[in-house]
């Protein structure tokens, strides 16, 4: 073999964007025990998902997380014309998850999500705190897609039934689960010295204790919503999931929302969303690597 091909392969700020994005959602799903929720365990409240499937669902979104990036690089400014630009290529993403999947819904919620993070973070190299990019990409939410389909998904249905705030709105408001829960959760845990998985739970949890998650709202209704708030806050009320008690407490939670078939996979995609900023964030990934 020449000694040229030894030589790693200079990769694009888009390229990067997307492996973030994909190894956020590939984190999410390997962390275990998540409760109801897929993971190395099992397939929590779900019949239809695995963890291979998930992993293959992410994988399959590559193409569209850095299709995303390369029109924010494109476009290189808020406005119409990138929002309609990344609405196609979320389409395109959910059309490519679906033929992986054979249908089944994996990661829709996490494709707008991380599309919008992916897209506002390639805006502006030099502006990457999880504050700025979440700005951003709630400005990008605000707009209207014109080219949009108007039927509304299970999670519009659900948010509107219950007045509850759906993806589009916590997009359109900063991720505030993200920027004020998951994120400040899962930095103090690991300054607790809690370790990496359990700093994770910990941060799902907290999204969990807040969230009107319209997944649970869909399959479970207010009780599955009041006993996934309910039960997070007692976990790390307990000391986390770093502690034997909030053990056992994360334990009883699952058991009880997969009686109650209620799987918070809203809050399974906002804490990809926030491993994805923490990458960004904590590594400085972006500046002067390209």
């Amino acid at each position: 073999m020449h000694a040229l091909n030894l030589q790693p392969k200079t990769i694009t700020l888009a390229e990067r964007l997307a492996d973030l994005a994909v190894d956020a959602l590939i984190d999410e799903a390997d962390l275990s025990p998540k409760p109801a929720l897929v993971d190395r365990r099992g397939n929590g409240a779900h019949t239809d998902l695995h963890l291979g499937l998930m992993h293959a669902s992410a994988l399959a979104l590559w193409p569209a997380f850095k299709e995303m990036a390369e029109a924010a690089l494109e476009f290189g400014e808020i406005g119409l014309p990138l929002r309609e630009a990344i609405g196609r290529i979320g389409r395109e993403g959910e059309q490519a998850m679906l033929a992986t999947t054979n249908g089944v819904n994996t990661h829709r919620g996490a494709i707008w999500a991380l599309g919008l993070l992916v897209t506002a973070a390639a805006l502006d190299t030099k502006s990457t705190s999880a504050g700025a990019v979440t700005l951003r990409a709630a400005r990008l939410a605000l707009l209207d897609d014109r080219y949009a389909p108007r039927p509304l998904s299970h999670g519009a249905q659900v948010a509107q039934r219950y007045g509850a705030r759906g993806a589009r709105e916590e997009a359109q408001l900063g991720f505030p689960s993200v920027v004020q829960r998951g994120l400040p959760q899962l930095k103090r845990s690991r300054a607790a010295g809690h370790g990496e998985q359990n700093a994770r739970l910990d941060g799902l949890l907290a999204i969990m204790t807040d969230l009107a998650d319209t997944c649970v709202l869909y399959r479970a209704g207010e009780q599955g919503l009041h006993a996934m708030q309910h039960g997070a806050q007692a976990v790390l009320d307990a000391g986390g999931s770093a502690s034997l008690t909030g053990r056992r407490r994360l334990h009883e939670l699952d058991q009880q929302l997969i009686a109650l078939n209620a799987s918070p996979g809203g809050a399974a995609d906002l804490l990809a969303a926030s491993l994805l900023l923490d990458r960004i964030e904590r590594d400085g990934i972006l500046q002067g690597a390209f």
